[in-house]
């Protein structure tokens, strides 16, 4: 895998182009699809270390392609939308986005959210793996498997994950979480971290004696219930 390997699906050529260029000079290789069916054949076929995905797609449409990305791959994702709807922005992030920018949006701002997110799933190499009940999580790799059936998480569900796992039954207050999580404070109307919270739980369902894995104390954090 190429360092850096970005895939941008965006039928914006001109930004696409403008995007190369600044990319470059900030240390990223960026490959370019301009449609949502070619996209997604790149994103499924090519090793690439983030996507940036737009809303507005000819054909199939961005949430189209993250609904059929996701059942086969989770790399981390952002997406990008011209029209700034807050149900894309909900609709993408329950779909399986790790992060969200409207469009126009400031290049600076694109590479740090791009660095934060090779951050986060990069991490530090740590060579071992949590287990909590029947939840086990590999520090290195991220992914996570309930008795053996590997989960289907993204890389913001499993970094939720990881920061509950490592303080069972303690509580982790909303802004730690999203710090650790997510690499940013959350804002007064930011839910980013609450609809991540929302598909982990049901992808992680219930203990097996009924109660709820993921407990939120209002206003204050969450814990992972051991």
């Amino acid at each position: 895998m190429t360092d850096n390997a970005i895939l941008i699906i965006d039928d914006d050529q001109e930004l696409c182009a403008l995007l190369v260029d600044w990319l470059a000079a900030e240390g990223f290789a960026l490959t370019c699809a301009h449609d949502g069916a070619s996209g997604l054949e790149a994103a499924i076929g090519g090793q690439f270390q983030v996507i940036i995905l737009d809303v507005m797609l000819p054909g199939m449409n961005g949430l189209d392609v993250l609904r059929n990305l996701r059942q086969s791959c989770n790399t981390p994702l952002l997406m990008l939308s011209a029209r700034g709807e807050p149900i894309d922005r909900i609709l993408g992030l329950e779909l399986g986005a790790d992060d969200y920018l409207p469009k126009p949006c400031d290049p600076r701002e694109l590479v740090a959210r791009l660095r934060a997110l090779l951050r986060r799933s990069q991490g530090q190499s740590t060579g071992n793996s949590l287990q909590v009940g029947d939840i086990r999580l590999d520090m290195d790799s991220l992914m996570a498997w309930q008795d053996e059936t590997l989960l289907a998480l993204t890389q913001s569900e499993a970094l939720i994950l990881r920061a509950l796992l490592e303080k069972p039954g303690q509580l982790v207050e909303r802004q730690s979480l999203s710090r650790q999580a997510l690499g940013k404070a959350l804002g007064p109307y930011d839910r980013s971290l609450d609809m991540h919270l929302s598909n982990l739980r049901r992808k992680l369902g219930p203990h097996p004696d009924g109660r709820s894995r993921i407990q939120a104390l209002r206003g204050r954090g969450y814990l992972y219930s051991s």
